[in-house]
C-alpha cells in the first residue's frame, strides 16, 4: 500500500529562526526514517509529504495516496493538530490516527477535562485564567499547578510552576499569559507518582500497551514533566516498567479517558496520584512522539521487547479495523 507520510520537520522551521523551545513538539529526522523504515518492512511504500503547506501543494497538484500516516503537529492555533486531518477529509483520504474533533479538543487540555470529568473519569479539580482579573478568583486550595492550556512538550511548566500562595499565584500566571498569549490552567497539586500509559487501538478495541514511571532524581527540576526535564530526562529521571497495583489502576484511568475522548489507533495518556494515592488523568496526547530511543511511547515498546516495526504496526492494525475496506499488504 502506498502511504504517505505527513510531519513537522523540526530542522525547517530551526532553519527559519524558530527557536528550540517553539519547535518542540516538531519530528527529528531520525523520527521520519525510522517511520518509513518501519512502514517498508510492514510491507507498504512510504511517501514523504511533510507539513501542511507541502501536502496542499501535493493535493492541487493531484497527488493521491492509498492512506496518509499522519504526525503533523501544526506551528499555529488552538486547531493547529487538527488542519492536516481536516485537509485530508476534505479530499476523501483516509489517515491514521485521531480526527480533528479530538486533536482540537485535546489540545485543549481544560476543555479535555471537562469531558473527562463528566464522564467520571478522576482529574484534578482546576480553574482557569483567561485574563489577569481572573486571577482573584480562583478558588482552589494551595499548592497549586499552573500551565499554558494548549501546549504541549512540556512547554510553560518549569521549577516556578507550583505555586504555594496568592502571590505567586499572580506572578506566574502573569507572565505565562504574556508569554504564551493564551489562557493559562490551574489546577490543585497532584503530588504523588507520575505514569505515562501507552495506548494502542480505537473505542473497544483500545488497551494498555503498557504503564511506565516517571522517577525524578535530584536534578530533576521543579514538579512536573516540564520541557527541560524532557529534553534532559537521561540525566534527570529514571523510567521504568511499572505493574503494581497503582500502575494498573493509573492503566485504567488513562483507557477510560482515552475512550471518552475518542482516541483513535494510538498515543499516550499522563495520570497523576493525588496523596492518597489516588490516579486522576492529567491529559492524553494522541500525536504522540514514535522517535525511537526518545519518545516514551517507544521507551514502553522497548520494555515489552517491541520493535519498532511492531509498535508501528500496531497502529496500523487499528486504522485498517477501521477501514476494512482497504487492502492491506502482507509484511
Amino acid at each position: 500500500m502506498r502511504i504517505g507520510v505527513t510531519y513537522d520537520l523540526r530542522s525547517d522551521y530551526l532553519a527559519l529562526g524558530y527557536s528550540e523551545e517553539d519547535t518542540a513538539e516538531f519530528d527529528a529526522e531520525a523520527t521520519i526514517a525510522a517511520l518509513c523504515m518501519a512502514l517498508v518492512e510492514l510491507g507498504h511504500e512510504p511517501v514523504r509529504i511533510g507539513g501542511i503547506r507541502r501536502l496542499t501543494l501535493a493535493l492541487a497538484g493531484g497527488e493521491r495516496w492509498d492512506a496518509v500516516f499522519n504526525i503533523c503537529e501544526g506551528l499555529a492555533g488552538v486547531s493547529r493538530e487538527a488542519q492536516v486531518p481536516a485537509l485530508l477529509e476534505a479530499h476523501d483520504i483516509p489517515y491514521v490516527f485521531s480526527d480533528p474533533l479530538t486533536l482540537c479538543l485535546t489540545l485543549d487540555k481544560a476543555m479535555c477535562k471537562r469531558v473527562v470529568r463528566d464522564a467520571g473519569v478522576p482529574t484534578a479539580d482546576f480553574a482557569v485564567i483567561e485574563k489577569l482579573a481572573d486571577i482573584e478568583a480562583v478558588d482552589l486550595p494551595f499548592p497549586l499547578f499552573l500551565k499554558p492550556v494548549a501546549e504541549g512538550s512540556g512547554k510553560g511548566v518549569d521549577a516556578r510552576s507550583r505555586v504555594n500562595d496568592k502571590a505567586a499565584l499572580r506572578s506566574v500566571a502573569g507572565e505565562l499569559l504574556a508569554r504564551f498569549r493564551q489562557p493559562v490552567l490551574v489546577e490543585t497539586f497532584l503530588p504523588g507518582r507520575e505514569f505515562t500509559i501507552g495506548i494502542t487501538g480505537t473505542g473497544e478495541g483500545a488497551a494498555v500497551l503498557g504503564v511506565s514511571e516517571l522517577v525524578p532524581n535530584q536534578k530533576f527540576v521543579g514538579h512536573g514533566y516540564g520541557y527541560e526535564n524532557k529534553e534532559q530526562w537521561e540525566d534527570r529521571l529514571e523510567i521504568r516498567l511499572a505493574g503494581d497495583k497503582t500502575a494498573l489502576a493509573a492503566g485504567a484511568v488513562a483507557l477510560a479517558a482515552w475512550r471518552v475522548l475518542r482516541c483513535r489507533d494510538g498515543g499516550r495518556a499522563d495520570v497523576r496520584c493525588d496523596a492518597q494515592g489516588v490516579p486522576h488523568f492529567i491529559e492524553v496526547n494522541p500525536l504522540a512522539g514514535i522517535r525511537p530511543g526518545y519518545s516514551d511511547l517507544c521507551f514502553i515498546a522497548d520494555f515489552l521487547g517491541l520493535s519498532h516495526a511492531e509498535l508501528i504496526g500496531k497502529f496500523l492494525d487499528s486504522f485498517f479495523r477501521r477501514h476494512p475496506g482497504l487492502r492491506q499488504s502482507p509484511p
